[in-house]
């Protein structure tokens, strides 16, 4: 397959003081022509005034971060990336093409995540054009190309993974943010190659589950959540009563057998555990009484 091949044009306003000159000399020659009667010279006179005319039509300007693929004939002659004003052959057709970075938000799209349960997802792409020849001869449109390959890529992604993680160290699209992006932008890199294409970035914009469950899962999110935030709760309250028993022991402050150990944790857990103020109660007799 052919490559890009980057090509210079000569000098447009070298060109163009070259093309006056050449105009002014042969409108001259042929007023001598005419003055002499010479209608053979006069001829010659006028298709050197037409073909430096013609040749104005090869003056071509390329922007900053702009390139011209130029063709002849249905043969590619190569790319004009130096910006700047240049003329090439006028036979020749020049297409422009944007080298700018650029970027592209996909649409609300409906899957359904590694678990079946359906979501919305949309990612943003930051993407740029590094390879005339493959971005004007391999695909017909290379902007519609990353709108469906994106969209394809994002499709993919979003049924590989779970929308929350489930296990420890399990990859996430809500949780797992920067291996997802790394992941999305390889995915959408491997389809755009063969257009030319570099990604620069890509990340979701737009996370959720879809509106028939979303409740549900709310619901499943606040319940989690709640039995994370009691595990925590439980597992500091067994620290410091075990802190306390340790303390009262190496100490001395009070000889306890099994059973007040045994109420003094039940009494300690029901303090920090709690969701409410604790109110004490005062034992003015013994523990067995």
């Amino acid at each position: 397959m052919s490559q890009e091949r980057e090509m210079r044009g000569v000098s447009g306003w070298a060109m163009v003081g070259t093309l006056i000159v050449v105009m002014i000399g042969a409108g001259y020659g042929f007023v001598i022509a005419a003055q002499n009667e010479n209608p053979l010279a006069m001829v010659a006179w006028t298709l050197v005034i037409l073909t430096a005319a013609a040749c104005f039509f090869g003056l071509t300007v390329v922007n900053p971060n702009q390139a011209r693929v130029v063709t002849l004939f249905g043969v590619y002659k190569g790319s004009i990336k130096h910006a700047g004003f240049w003329w090439v052959n006028p036979l020749t057709a020049r297409r422009r093409l944007s080298l700018r970075v650029r970027n592209f938000e996909s649409g609300k799209l409906k899957v359904n995540d590694h678990d079946g349960n359906p979501i919305e997802i949309a990612a943003v792409v930051v993407w740029r054009l590094v390879e005339t020849f493959e971005a004007a001869f391999n695909v017909d449109d290379y902007e519609h190309f990353v709108h469906v390959q994106t969209e394809a890529a994002v499709r993919i992604l979003a049924t590989t993974y779970s929308y929350d993680a489930h296990d420890d160290g399990q990859l996430s699209l809500r949780s797992s943010v920067s291996e997802i992006s790394e992941r999305l932008r390889h995915e959408i890199q491997e389809r755009l190659a063969k257009a030319g294409i570099e990604v620069i970035e890509a990340r979701i914009s737009h996370l959720a589950y879809a509106p028939e469950i979303a409740g549900a899962m709310l619901r499943r999110q606040q319940a989690s959540a709640v039995i994370a935030a009691r595990t925590r709760i439980v597992e500091g309250a067994v620290g410091m009563v075990e802190m306390a028993l340790e303390e009262i022991s190496r100490k001395g402050v009070v000889q306890l057998d099994e059973e007040r150990k045994a109420t003094m944790v039940s009494n300690l857990l029901v303090v920090l555990c709690s969701e409410r103020g604790v109110e004490p109660v005062v034992n003015t007799g013994t523990l067995y009484q």
